[in-house]
């Protein structure tokens, strides 16, 4: 059996950035929407700070070693539509980002890459708004 890739993962330097905002921030949790500029780059906000939705998609439950809880991963059903055929990794790049998001004062910011996944797009779930496990 092949083993399923996550649909939404975290780069080593990410996964680092992470780790240290959980640490002065508490619980985190990602959102990224589909607006204009910095909108459609991931944006960290403490965990429940952002309001989720019916119009929102959870794409992931992010492990990151030496956070205790997962972080969350959402993104707007919208630019789900547009992304639903590939695999989302989350960096950090020098830059500043949106001055909403965590990471801002530390001068970086997220940026999603993505690789095409060769499944056919997952379909969202409309009562729970999650996706179903991904058959890549």
């Amino acid at each position: 059996m092949q083993q399923e890739l996550p649909r939404v993962e975290l780069t080593p330097q990410a996964a680092e950035l992470v780790r240290r905002l959980r640490a002065a921030h508490g619980p985190l949790m990602f959102h990224q929407s589909g607006g204009c500029c910095d909108g459609s780059a991931p944006m960290c906000y403490p965990d429940g700070e952002f309001r989720t939705g019916g119009s929102d998609v959870l794409l992931a439950e992010l492990t990151v070693d030496g956070v205790v809880e997962p972080v969350t991963f959402w993104m707007s059903r919208s630019q789900y539509e547009a992304w639903s055929h590939t695999r989302l990794i989350v960096d950090v790049v020098p830059g500043r980002g949106s001055g909403f998001s965590l990471e801002a004062p530390e001068g970086v910011r997220f940026l999603t890459r993505s690789r095409v996944v060769d499944a056919e797009p997952s379909r969202v779930s409309p009562s729970s708004g999650a996706l179903p496990p991904s058959a890549d």
